[in-house]
């Protein structure tokens, strides 16, 4: 049996939460890394108790726990990409970007989660001030759905323009780009998300697929675009292969539980057992 040499495999982390019925944070994220090649390394922030249908339980870890995960991770085996997902406390999200700026983390894609796709804020103020003001920053990409792009940016979204005007209010905080998701927009806008890196102002359109499986589907694209970074792919193309993967993860979606599935992370797999 033959071994890889560990200079040769890209390695990525994500410090985010866990979900214990394993469809987004710290599961879908680990499966995301896997599909690409990539391996995955992670620093868990909070433990969830929830399934398809609620959250009955969430328990942030000790911000020295947090920390003493990313260090032993980096220092031993370096990353080359990092995507953040709940960090749940204004105390977490200010030691994780603390470890970005002293161990000197390249390609940080920041899922801002503060607001689910449906609205149900997730976090409270002071978290969200602080990942606006000390964590977004420092990111390479930073990928808002609707209602967290309304809060970054001071803007209601209803229109392609208005997601337009978001995204480039938001790359002011100081992130290098900026992904407005349409997944939470009505009609012609769903499956559009506007691109913003200071220079090109893009939009980014995919076939909408009709499921309601679409549990991690937010945590699934920013760890597909630190996978593809860790790659070396650019911002862009980064991405938009980011946006291929989930669509046709979301094709694949499971239908478990009785509530809202997630994604199909491992669908090659799946397509090789569908008549």
């Amino acid at each position: 049996m033959s071994v890889i040499d560990k200079s040769s495999v890209p390695v990525a982390l994500t410090i985010a939460g866990s979900d214990s019925g394993g469809g987004a944070g710290i599961q879908a994220d680990l499966r995301t890394f896997a599909f690409h090649c990539v391996h995955g390394t992670s620093a868990i922030t909070c433990v969830t108790a929830q399934n398809t249908v609620l959250v009955t339980r969430v328990d942030a870890l000790p911000v020295d726990a947090v920390v003493a995960q990313i260090e032993a991770v980096v220092t031993d085996i370096g990353v080359q990409a990092v995507k953040t997902g709940m960090l749940l406390t204004a105390e977490i999200i200010a030691a994780v970007a603390q470890q970005v700026e002293v161990l000197k983390l390249n390609n940080l894609v920041v899922d801002p989660v503060m607001v689910s796709r449906t609205g149900a804020v997730l976090i409270n103020d002071e978290a969200m001030a602080t990942l606006q003001n000390v964590l977004i920053p420092k990111a390479t990409i930073v990928t808002p759905n609707r209602y967290e792009a309304q809060l970054l940016s001071g803007l209601q979204l209803h229109t392609l323009d208005d997601m337009r005007a978001a995204a480039q209010r938001i790359h002011q905080l100081g992130a290098k780009a900026v992904l407005v998701k349409g997944g939470g927009m009505q009609g012609n806008l769903r499956g559009v998300d506007v691109w913003f890196d200071g220079h090109k102002l893009e939009t980014l359109k995919t076939a909408v697929v009709d499921t309601s499986n679409t549990h991690g589907t937010g945590c699934t694209l920013a760890a597909a675009i630190a996978a593809n970074l860790a790659l070396g792919c650019d911002r862009l193309s980064a991405v938009q292969k980011a946006k291929d993967y989930v669509t046709t993860a979301l094709r694949y979606s499971l239908a478990i539980g009785q509530g809202q599935g997630p994604v199909g992370h491992f669908f090659p797999l799946l397509q090789e057992n569908t008549p």
